[in-house]
């Protein structure tokens, strides 16, 4: 019971950096820490939502309204991924100098205004213009996995980036659901024409964007500690006579047997690691290495092209990359395969690869958040980073080399599958705090973009091998293989690198 408490009690709190040390996951209306959390990930669903708006609805009704060809709808698939690749290169610098909660706010308000323009759409440039603003929206994953990692401690920052993650991807598979649903709702119940009607479903997911932009705004703080400008306060000597608490009192100064970040709290935290081995005056020093500093040139290019950032980079190329490409055209490839299942049941097949991220995703998040506690060292997280990814590769290429022999084992592969890649996503936003925390915005971004930029390469591999999705499969399968054995070796910080750790 001491255990499912913590999903709604105020959580213990890093007297060092002010970070949480579990997530309040039911409390987001009494608790800051549960409040943020619950924004992060309805924020980025949200926006997934929106952003995956149109493949539910674009094959079969958009498509044949403004006359669009089966190559054209593949077009405006990746041009919807560029824009966000660009949004979130941006986006990384604007939540280490803006705060990411701004940053969050001005990503959804950008991408609603597209989103409510949907109804001008009229032929296929003006379809290519609209998605490509609306991919605005994709970039909102950056200041959700920042804020998240600056109200979370290492102990649990694996699985509370991992949970705004993966819950804000179900978004990729409501929309399945929800996009048809409004259509049809609108068609037979309000008699309203299809070329009108799918027009206006737009702007229910328009009205939300605006609405949770809002809340972001007036209900949610910057850190731990109030706005942007002061999140080096966070980090006090634990020294002092007394200490301030969350809440705002005067406390006594915290217990070392008890309060100081590392200490066992649990059971499955008593395993020793480096964190708790640490004397007080180190583990100040760490969290001041973690304060985020603004950017400049000269450290953004130093970051992002550090043997480090590269590895996450890659490694989110390849999976991140994949889900977005595979989630595109996975309802076509069902349709292709297996014809007598209909419309309706190959995209709630196809709803499912999405859907899975609800679970698949945190799992990763927490096994990379466990291997930590046990090993005391981000080895351990590299570890499964890579692990996952391996095994989301050798199960593509069974995808590729089975290519639908049958509905149940391909809808067991696929699964099997999500299991793995999008765990491992989870995995790599386990990995990316320890790596340049105090340019925690830079390496989230950049890690982002290039998922982006694979889910680009991918879709157009799928677009140049039109029917033959096996062999796509088994090419990414190898691609994600190569990549996780080739970096499987480069540690996993830089030396001398201060905090993180």
């Amino acid at each position: 019971m001491a255990r499912l408490s913590l999903f709604w009690a105020h959580p213990k709190i890093n007297p060092i950096n002010k970070k949480a040390r579990s997530i309040p996951f039911l409390n987001p209306f009494t608790d800051r820490y549960g409040r943020v959390f619950f924004f992060s990930w309805f924020g980025f669903m949200i926006a997934f939502w929106s952003w995956y708006a149109f493949p539910p609805l674009l094959a079969d009704v958009i498509a044949g309204d403004i006359g669009m060809k089966s190559y054209q709808v593949a077009n405006s698939n990746i041009i919807a991924l560029t824009a966000t690749l660009i949004v979130r290169l941006i986006a990384g610098p604007c939540c280490d100098k803006f705060g990411p909660r701004l940053t969050f706010a001005a990503c959804l308000l950008a991408g609603a205004v597209p989103t409510f323009l949907a109804g001008c759409v009229t032929n296929v440039s003006g379809l290519y213009a609209l998605r490509f603003f609306i991919g605005i929206l994709g970039g909102s994953f950056v200041p959700c996995q920042v804020w998240t990692t600056g109200f979370f401690d290492k102990n649990v920052v694996g699985t509370a980036n991992a949970l705004t993650g993966g819950l804000g991807n179900l978004g990729g598979g409501i929309t399945y659901f929800v996009m048809p649903a409004v259509y049809n709702s609108l068609v037979h119940r309000q008699h309203i024409a299809p070329h009108k009607a799918w027009r206006i479903s737009f702007v229910v997911p328009g009205i939300l964007i605006v609405f949770v932009a809002t809340c972001l705004l007036l209900l949610c703080e910057d850190t731990p500690t109030g706005p942007w400008s002061t999140r080096a306060a966070a980090v006090q000597d634990t020294h002092s006579a007394t200490a301030v608490d969350i809440h705002g009192s005067i406390t006594d100064a915290p217990h070392p047997d008890k309060d100081m970040p590392g200490t066992p709290t649990s059971d499955e935290e008593k395993t020793p690691d480096t964190e708790s081995q640490a004397t007080p005056l180190a583990k100040i020093d760490t969290a001041r290495g973690e304060i985020i500093q603004a950017p400049s040139a000269s450290n953004m290019l130093r970051v992002m092209f550090s043997a480090q950032t590269l590895v996450l980079a890659a490694c989110y190329f390849c999976t991140f990359g994949a889900e977005l490409a595979i989630n595109s055209i996975l309802g076509n490839y069902y349709t292709h395969r297996f014809p007598a299942l209909g419309l309706q049941q190959t995209g709630s097949w196809a709803a499912l690869f999405g859907l899975l991220n609800g679970v698949t995703r945190p799992l990763g998040g927490f096994v990379s958040d466990r291997a930590y506690r046990r090993a005391g060292s981000p080895w351990a997280r590299k570890a499964v980073l890579h692990v996952y990814g391996v095994l989301a590769g050798v199960l593509l290429v069974a995808i590729g080399v089975l290519d639908g022999k049958s509905q149940a084992t391909m809808f067991g592969l696929v699964a099997a599958m999500a299991f793995f890649l999008e765990g491992g996503n989870g995995a790599n936003y386990g990995l990316v705090p320890h790596v340049h925390p105090h340019a925690n915005g830079m390496v989230s971004g950049f890690t982002g973009a290039t998922g982006n930029l694979g889910g680009i390469v991918f879709a157009i591999i799928f677009r140049y091998n039109g029917k033959a999705y096996g062999q796509v499969f088994w090419i990414i399968g190898v691609v994600t293989i190569g990549v996780n054995l080739a970096v499987s070796w480069i540690r996993p910080v830089p030396k001398r690198q201060v905090g993180g750790r």
